[in-house]
């Protein structure tokens, strides 16, 4: 039976972590050489299925980082932020990093983090995608490439079939509580809203569907100019997010309350929800080159981007800290 830790116990081994750790992982350490910053700016976007990130921020103190921040940036403008230097990691939706690099930003996806956050809900009496043409579909954050990569594989044309509900001043998932619009795309903290508030039903889980489960969910990019001219620092915050990860599996509950507490998230419920649900113990089992590749080729198919995949993959990845970090961090 695995132990359970007592919040005040969870959050003296986060605090602790660093100390307790170093004698096995000094020479590691001491090989990887030292830090070249000691500042990193990871996302805040107001979702829980990067709670690792949130989770990381003790660890990240024990890998030598004084300066931690988490700006507040939304979702929709995360890869540009990166791409620009706002924040020095985003954690997001493969096919929006695909987008970003094809557009010119100048961002290293670096790993898998987890599977499946997405779910697509439909009001009563829609079953699947293809019942969706002619009808009205919200997105609030949610990528709409994933949903116009959905809609394309089941034979429908995204621009003509969906009428999109979608804007700054808009409130599609209001829309769909209330029944004013017919579906919508969500990703934490909203799929467990719209189940507490009893909304609609899910038509596709990418926890759990094909052809989407078999792939990330979100992947950690970095700014091209901080992974290249702090590769040690690159590391070790891909470290930290990762030993934040398993810990999302053997502690939920401790870090649902984490992440509130620092303010992460309001809804303890959801966050809790969140961690339960979302498969955050895949991340070694997955190929990350295999869902780039993935939605390179889709979005390419489709018409959204223009650079081959094996361009994307070949110029704006590196799996190297990934690679080792898996054999370092075996289960």
């Amino acid at each position: 039976m695995p132990m359970t830790l007592s919040r005040r116990q969870f959050l003296t081994t986060l605090s602790l972590a660093g100390a307790a750790g170093l004698p096995r992982l000094a020479p590691a350490l001491a090989a990887e050489g030292a830090l070249e910053t000691t500042s990193v700016r990871l996302v805040n976007d107001g979702s829980i299925c990067i709670a690792p990130e949130y989770a990381a921020e003790d660890l990240l103190r024990a890998e030598g980082f004084t300066d931690i921040r988490y700006p507040e940036v939304a979702a929709a403008t995360q890869i540009e932020a990166v791409g620009r230097g706002a924040i020095d990691f985003g954690n997001f939706f493969p096919g929006g990093h695909v987008l970003g690099i094809d557009a010119g930003l100048p961002i290293v996806v670096l790993a898998g983090v987890h599977i499946g956050c997405f779910e697509l809900f439909a009001r009563e009496g829609i079953h699947n995608i293809t019942e969706l043409k002619g009808k009205s579909v919200g997105i609030k954050a949610a990528p709409a490439a994933l949903l116009t990569l959905m809609a394309a594989q089941v034979g429908l044309d995204p621009a003509k079939d969906i009428r999109w509900v979608t804007g700054p001043s808009i409130r599609p998932l209001e829309l769909f509580a209330e029944g004013k619009i017919d579906a919508f795309l969500g990703f934490p903290p909203e799929p467990q809203e719209l189940r507490a508030r009893h909304a609609g039903h899910v038509i596709v889980n990418t926890t759990t569907d094909r052809p989407w489960s078999q792939y990330f969910c979100c992947m950690l990019a970095g700014n091209r100019d901080y992974v290249r001219k702090n590769p040690v620092a690159t590391k070790r915050v891909l470290r930290a997010i990762l030993k934040a990860t398993d810990l999302c599996v053997t502690e939920p509950a401790q870090v649902a309350r984490r992440i509130v507490d620092r303010g992460f998230t309001g809804q303890y419920d959801y966050a809790r929800a969140t961690l339960s649900e979302v498969p955050y113990d895949k991340w070694r089992e997955y190929d990350p080159e295999d869902s780039m590749r993935f939605y390179a080729l889709r979005l390419h198919e489709v018409g959204l981007i223009k650079s081959s995949p094996n361009k994307i993959i070949a110029e704006n990845t590196d799996w190297r800290f990934f690679n080792e970090l898996k054999r370092e961090l075996k289960a």
